[in-house]
């Protein structure tokens, strides 16, 4: 039997800031947008560019981390899987929507950008001001 693979990571700057909501069961899901930009040369040297949008779904504590630190224009590494969801609205149109279920995400840019800590960052910088001897 073959394996399938369904994985997805992007950089890009949030479209808005998260918002999160709670399933009935009581499970937290924060929703955001994220914004990639990709840039090329035409044949004839002319530069393009284009921005693609992604809508990204975190679960559980990924979503109370987002929710909490990530904040509109922040960059950020999104990686997770793509889901299509298919809905039928009340006058019978069909729908569908893509977006990325993330596992993983990590801030990036300026960690004091926003003010906060960013919280990938569990062990503090060291400091490098002592006139200690170091062994390398």
């Amino acid at each position: 039997m073959s394996r399938g693979l369904n994985k997805v990571m992007i950089i890009g700057h949030l479209g808005r800031d998260p918002e999160m909501r709670y399933t009935p069961s009581g499970r937290p899901v924060t929703t955001f947008t994220v914004a990639t930009n990709r840039t090329w040369n035409t044949a004839d040297g002319e530069r393009h560019s284009e921005t693609e949008w992604f809508n990204v779904v975190t679960w559980g504590n990924l979503a109370e981390i987002c929710k909490q630190y990530l904040t509109k224009s922040q960059q950020v590494y999104i990686e997770g899987r793509l889901q299509t969801r298919r809905w039928e609205d009340a006058e019978g149109v069909k729908h569908s929507n893509v977006e990325i279920v993330a596992s993983e995400m990590m801030m990036l840019g300026d960690k004091h950008e926003n003010g906060q800590q960013n919280p990938n960052d569990a062990t503090p910088e060291p400091d490098l001001s002592s006139d200690e001897e170091y062994p390398f």
